[in-house]
């Protein structure tokens, strides 16, 4: 049985702690038993994991990788501390592992390790030294952060790299962050290697991108306009490719005209950290001094394109100035009306000229046939129509597809009341960005002088339905105020005795929520279960009490 560890002491004695009455070895891949006495004065990490849990399965390989590098020296091994329900399960696991595991078999050992440890989640990676005492219990984030540098794996040993990326970053330069031990190149689509120093003196984009990534391909269109207007001005641009295969970076990159690292080299793990990396794409634009001008350019590409360009807080607050004053000039023909098109179009093919719409109260809807959100929200959004329809003839909205061919941009369209943009139509591309469109659907409020009234006519749709109608901001507050003082009257708890009756729900208020009794989105109050993320509408929540 596993004795007690005392983290302060220095005399826990490994052999004790892996050991059993029973056993008194651990096993490999292949069935080799080693005797646990074999890691005295070793760093021995106990990895907490299971082949069933996500979240270790991609961690997994990561650890494989610094064991690897760090095994050659002779002073630390890793134990598997399985969490898998059968053996099939973890032999198969294991097969993926280089290092040591407790077999098994011996159940006892592996939930008295969980218990000493205190595992309360997986992955779960402690280090011990070679007399048991515990160096870190954070070895997933050791690893994760800083690879085979973490070793030993000490709190002094992190700290120093933590301090030392500090000092890097004061001292940051495109070499230190582009130049990786020998490795002082970058390459071409074609295979050219381009040495790192011939971008000195540029702007240059370091772009973090996945090929399978949505978001990525659509970006990387983007991207490309604007490289192309840029090239000649002392820009380059940098793929970090975060793909798992070089055939998908090879396919990807081939259609890429800027530069990259190498597929999998190790500086793309560094620079993830180093940036702090969250999302996709994410674009970090490097000053000519080196230094980190924008952690993420993207929403500045995406709206403004190369006018970003160099990419300074000052040419940004430029663009942004410029924006507002062209907001505030905004006039429905001045975003809807070009050279070639002054015309939107009913679902049954008749033009109608953008000058018979102006003075009126518009939605500009951006939706798609493919995207489900967009098919849920577009039945209460009729309803909506019709009924404001009754109160405001000249009311309209007009639809702003994002379908990828036209059988399916006719066929969504034509269970609309309302007006469209012509499929493929060029001012969809301006009016995506113009209303920095990301994600679908949404709907655009825009007054009878043309301005713009409100961007979130979803949400309010969703909330009050056509009571939002005209969408101002006074008319919204008043719908707010008077919401507040009717739940006043509400209770502050109710039960649902059918479907949920472990625990009351409470009366709150949420941004947005998914009803669990009619299954629609709901925004503002709701009666909620914070236990089992429980919650249903007032309405429902109502009509929950009168079954009960």
């Amino acid at each position: 049985m596993a004795m007690a560890i005392d983290q302060e002491s220095s005399a826990n004695d490994l052999t004790i702690v892996l050991s059993s009455k029973e056993r008194d070895f651990l096993i490999r891949r292949n069935g080799e038993q080693v005797k646990i006495n074999s890691l005295k004065e070793k760093i021995v990490g106990l990895y907490f994991c299971g082949s069933w849990c996500g979240p270790c399965r991609q961690f997994t390989p990561k650890l494989v990788e610094t064991y690897e590098d760090i095994y050659p020296k002779g002073y630390s091994e890793i134990v598997f501390v399985s969490s898998d329900k059968d053996e099939k399960s973890f032999i198969e696991y294991l097969g993926k592992m280089p290092w040591l595991a407790v077999p098994f078999s011996d159940a006892e050992a592996r939930k008295n390790l969980k218990q000493l440890f205190k595992v309360r989640v997986i992955p779960h990676l402690v280090f011990l030294d070679g007399t048991g005492k515990v160096l870190g219990n954070e070895g997933i984030k050791f690893i994760e952060h800083f690879g085979p540098e973490a070793y030993p794996f000490t709190s002094e040993r992190v700290n120093y790299l933590r301090l030392e990326e500090e000092r890097a970053k004061e001292n940051q330069s495109l070499t230190s962050l582009l130049v990786y031990g020998s490795r002082d190149f970058l390459i071409s689509n074609d295979g050219n290697k381009i040495s790192v120093s011939e971008l000195e003196r540029k702007t240059v984009c370091l772009y973090f991108a996945m090929s399978s990534h949505r978001e990525c391909k659509n970006f990387t269109l983007k991207l490309k306009e604007v490289y192309e207007n840029l090239k000649r001005k002392n820009f380059e641009i940098v793929l970090i490719s975060l793909d798992e295969k070089y055939e998908d970076f090879k396919e990807s990159f081939g259609r890429m005209p800027w530069l990259a690292l190498p597929f999998n080299d190790k500086n793309c793990e560094r620079l993830v950290r180093y940036f702090e990396h969250k999302l996709l794409p994410q674009l970090v634009i490097i000053s000519p001094d080196g230094k980190t001008l924008q952690k993420n350019a993207v929403k500045f590409v995406e709206e403004y394109g190369d006018e970003a360009f160099p990419f300074t807080q000052e040419k940004l607050v430029t663009l942004a100035n410029l924006k507002k004053k062209k907001l505030e000039a905004q006039t429905l023909e001045s975003i809807l009306v070009t050279a070639d098109r002054n015309f939107v179009i009913s679902n049954g093919g008749l033009k109608v000229p953008v000058c018979n719409l102006v003075g009126n109260n518009i939605i500009l809807y951006f939706a798609a046939s493919w995207s489900l959100p967009s098919r849920e929200f577009l039945p209460k959004f009729v309803t909506a129509y019709q009924e404001i329809k009754k109160k405001d003839e000249t009311f309209e909205v007009i639809f702003i597809s994002s379908d990828q061919d036209e059988p399916s941009f006719n066929d969504f369209f034509s269970s609309m009341p309302w007006l469209a943009l012509p499929f493929d139509d060029e001012r969809k591309a301006f009016l995506s960005g113009r209303f920095n469109i990301v994600g679908i659907p949404v709907a655009i409020a825009i007054s009878p002088s043309g301005c713009t009234v409100n961007t979130q006519v979803r949400h309010l749709l969703e909330m009050h339905g056509a009571g939002a109608y005209p969408f101002t901001e006074e008319h919204i507050k008043n719908l707010q105020q008077q919401l507040d003082k009717n739940t006043m009257g509400w209770p502050k708890k109710s039960r649902d005795e059918i479907d949920h009756n472990e625990h009351e729900l409470a009366l709150i208020h949420q941004q947005v929520y998914l009803c669990s009794g009619c299954k629609e989105l709901g925004y503002g109050w709701s009666f909620f279960c914070k236990h089992c993320n429980y919650g249903l509408h007032p309405k429902c929540a109502a009509k929950q009490d009168e079954m009960n």
